[in-house]
Formats: C-alpha cells, sequence, structure tokens
C-alpha cells in the first residue's frame, strides 16, 4: 500500500511541475487567448518571406501557445519542428526586450528573420521599431538574450 501511495505522490508531483512549467512558459508569451503571433501564420514568415493571417479553422497548439495557418501544409510543417517556427522572446517586441527588458506589444506584419529565426517589432504612432534595432542589431540582440533569460 505504502508503494502504491508513493507513485501517487511522486505522478502528482510530477504533474504539478509540468503543468506549472507550461503555464509559466505561455505567461510570458504574447498571447491573446492563447493565440500566438495575433493569428498570423508563423510558417509563412519562412516559406513565403510574408505576412498572412492564417485561418482560425487550421491551427496547432504546442506548449500552451495556439498558432493559425493558411494551410495544412504550413501546418504540418510546422508540427514537424515548431521550436523552428515559433517567434523569439515569446512574441514581444524584439527592440523593446533589447533596450529596456520591458514586453511590448507587436504590430506581426513588422518582422525580421536573423540566423532562421522570426523576431517581431512594434510599429505604430509613427514607431517602427525595427529601425531602431537595425542601427545595432548585434548589441541589442545580445541584450535582448540576456534580458529575455531573466525575464523568461
Amino acid at each position: 500500500m505504502k508503494n502504491k501511495q508513493r507513485i501517487i505522490i511522486v505522478f502528482a508531483i510530477a504533474f504539478g511541475m509540468f503543468a506549472t512549467a507550461q503555464s509559466g512558459r505561455t505567461s510570458n508569451f504574447n498571447l491573446e487567448k492563447k493565440l500566438a503571433i495575433q493569428g498570423y501564420d508563423p510558417v509563412a514568415y519562412f516559406k513565403q518571406k510574408k505576412t498572412i493571417k492564417g485561418n482560425n479553422s487550421i491551427v496547432a497548439g504546442h506548449d500552451g501557445a495556439n498558432y493559425n495557418f493558411v494551410s495544412a501544409a504550413n501546418k504540418e510543417v510546422f508540427l514537424k519542428n515548431p521550436d523552428a517556427y515559433e517567434p523569439q522572446y515569446g512574441g514581444w517586441c524584439a527592440y523593446a526586450i533589447g533596450s529596456s527588458g520591458e514586453k511590448v506589444d507587436i504590430d506581426p506584419e513588422t518582422f525580421k528573420i536573423i540566423d532562421n529565426k522570426l523576431y517581431l517589432f512594434y510599429n505604430a504612432y509613427f514607431s517602427n521599431t525595427l529601425k531602431s534595432w537595425n542601427k545595432d542589431e548585434v548589441g541589442l540582440k545580445r541584450k535582448a538574450d540576456s534580458n529575455w533569460k531573466k525575464i523568461n
């Protein structure tokens, strides 16, 4: 009987750690009702080299975040390696993460692919942070990587 209780306790602890890790991860992601990138297809950034709003009936989830896709083919590509298509810094503005360590919303149509990674930027009210990022990409990326480790 004691062995059964131990197994149940170990299982409960492991499940609790898994659930906490999942909710902790998504709590740092830029999600609206669990939807990432405001519904834009993450694969399209790489394959079509442009932004395309995904179809809300073609959806795949990954680690607590849902992604919409323009086609079943893009969804299948994503499912083979989701980490390769997820935006960096949880989908928050890369410039803001680098310059101040703050989570700032993005314009999903303002992006840059660097070393096969997707970076998103704020672009509204005469402020396109991608332009500022491009002025010191190396320094800002280094700071953003460091800041994200502290946030995440």
